[in-house]
């Protein structure tokens, strides 16, 4: 018999750790999963010795999506209030993971199909296997895409990346994916943990400066109509703060090397 569908946490020394636990429905978001996914979003974002989130699958895939036995009951009936409340709990799952204070990390070995890219796509930084397969998924269901699909494709990607998959449904796989910007790095399975550990190292150190760095990173990155004489003001309290925190004396008054 296998295992209940789970989610795994961790908060060690700076970074607290989601990892999906659903191996036979490579990791498909359960009901109850999507419910601990935003419980555990809550517990990041109200413990500020947290300083960055990294997320994975268990079994050697990141995640197939919904759970096709929440998709079959939505099916039946999809302006049912339980359909609609059944598709806005997995879209709450990423959305929780994708508005948290600190910098998240996907590593994805595997694969991430539907809802499964929404997550990855939700991330802040996204590692890679160079033979993960990376695709929208929703047409090849016969299905139209939701979570906000093309405004998160288009975060990454340009309009024809965009187009390709989310309209026509192409797969890249992991070289590809970094090739286009989908994703930072490629690695082998063996090495993601330790390139989530070098990416996680600052940030786990100084949760408070991240969480502010993050905010103004948000800002900045997510309204491209800002001017440059308004992002320096969005960092300029932030930074004052950061240099009054460290102090003149932590400077020193020799020159520099």
């Amino acid at each position: 018999m296998s295992a209940e569908p789970r989610i795994e946490t961790t908060f060690a020394d700076g970074v607290a750790t989601l990892r999906l636990v659903n191996p036979e429905f490579k990791n498909a978001i359960t009901q109850q999963m999507a419910a601990d996914m935003v419980a555990f979003c809550e517990q990041v974002r109200t413990d500020a010795s947290i300083g960055a989130v990294v997320v994975e699958g268990a079994g050697g895939y990141f995640c197939s999506g919904a759970d096709t036995r929440d998709l079959a009951a939505i099916a039946a009936d999809p302006v049912a209030p339980d359909s609609v409340r059944r598709l806005n709990a997995v879209y709450q799952a990423f959305v929780s993971l994708g508005s948290l204070p600190v910098p998240t990390i996907g590593l994805v070995e595997g694969g991430a199909v539907g809802a499964g890219m929404n997550l990855l796509l939700a991330l802040d930084v996204v590692v890679v296997t160079p033979e993960a397969v990376l695709d929208s998924g929703f047409l090849a269901r016969r299905i139209h895409p939701g979570g906000g699909h093309f405004t998160l494709l288009g975060r990454s990607l340009s309009y024809q990346q965009a187009m390709a998959m989310g309209v026509l449904g192409q797969r890249v796989d992991g070289t590809e994916a970094v090739r286009i910007g989908l994703a930072l790095q490629a690695v082998p399975a063996g090495e993601l943990a330790e390139v989530a550990r070098r990416l996680t190292k600052h940030a786990a150190k100084d949760p408070e400066l991240t969480r502010r760095t993050k905010e103004s990173a948000t800002l900045e990155l997510t309204n491209p109509g800002l001017s440059w004489a308004a992002a320096i003001e969005v960092e300029r309290g932030a930074q004052m703060w950061s240099l009054g925190r460290k102090g003149s004396a932590a400077w020193g008054t020799k020159p520099r090397d």
